[in-house]
């Protein structure tokens, strides 16, 4: 994949705002600003086709390049993405001495990001979220200041298995994971990430091999009919982040929305 370039970003904008995205320079002397410029207009053009509301944040980390869509700001079930988040802030507080974690609490932790199990998160969720709710409360300084528990959907709340929040949020999160855990935390939940089960390579693993992706995937069929999504990273040094929420309504089911976010996926970053 050609490396997005800093003067992009305005390109970018003008592109989200179906403004005329040219920086000035012909495509045949400006290649990278062309390939950039392509791929998300045809995945703009893709998700026209596709069933429900879909947000997304594409990052480049090395030059800060960043890409909105019109939806990225759009209040969706998290589904199990949040299980990624659970894991961020158990390490971030074991960092900091106000828990201890077990290696049972860890085993724990590679379920959740592995295989999404569920009961590992109920397990954790019960064991480190306390009286005052620590989980919600701390999730905010992970960049993710739109997540907001929904009432009425079980007996505990808040509770992990249902919350809404937004592909900037999931963003905001994939780079705390990155940048704000200690580096060995970092490259532990960079391994998981990389090594989920063959029923979860899909979504952002759809960059491709040659990418060395990383995902952590979320899928429900909440109130409103199904949401699929992805979060995660792709090329070398983990480069490109990407943040995809799809919440098909009642136009589509699961297998609508991981063919949506695994084509988005290779669309933006296979390459």
């Amino acid at each position: 994949m050609r490396r997005f370039t800093i003067v992009l970003v305005v390109a970018l904008l003008a592109l989200m705002s179906g403004a005329p995205t040219s920086t000035g320079a012909p495509c045949d002397t400006d290649t990278s600003d062309c390939d950039l410029r392509q791929r998300i207009a045809t995945a703009e053009q893709y998700l026209q086709s596709r069933p429900g509301t879909v947000g997304f944040v594409l990052r480049d980390r090395a030059t800060g390049a960043t890409y909105r869509n019109a939806d990225a700001a759009t209040a969706i079930w998290t589904a199990s993405t949040i299980k990624l988040a659970m894991v961020a802030d158990l390490l971030t507080r074991q960092q900091a001495g106000t828990i201890a974690l077990t290696d049972a609490d860890r085993r724990l932790m590679v379920a959740m990001l592995r295989n999404s199990d569920n009961d590992a998160a109920d397990a954790l969720w019960s064991r480190y979220g306390g009286p005052a709710n620590a989980f919600n409360a701390d999730f905010p300084r992970y960049g993710m200041p739109n997540v907001v528990p929904q009432r009425g959907f079980s007996e505990m709340f808040p509770y992990w298995g249902f919350q809404k929040a937004t592909a900037d949020d999931l963003d905001g999160l994939m780079t705390y994971v990155l940048t704000g855990l200690r580096p060995a935390d970092a490259a532990a939940v960079v391994a998981e990430m990389q090594r989920v089960d063959p029923d979860q390579q899909w979504g952002v693993w759809g960059a491709g091999p040659a990418m060395a992706p990383g995902n952590k995937n979320g899928w429900s069929q909440e109130q409103g009919g199904w949401v699929v999504n992805s979060v995660g990273f792709a090329g070398p040094g983990q480069r490109y982040t990407l943040a995809v929420m799809n919440a098909l309504g009642g136009e589509g089911g699961y297998d609508d929305g991981v063919a949506t976010t695994t084509q988005l996926s290779r669309i933006l970053l296979a390459p």
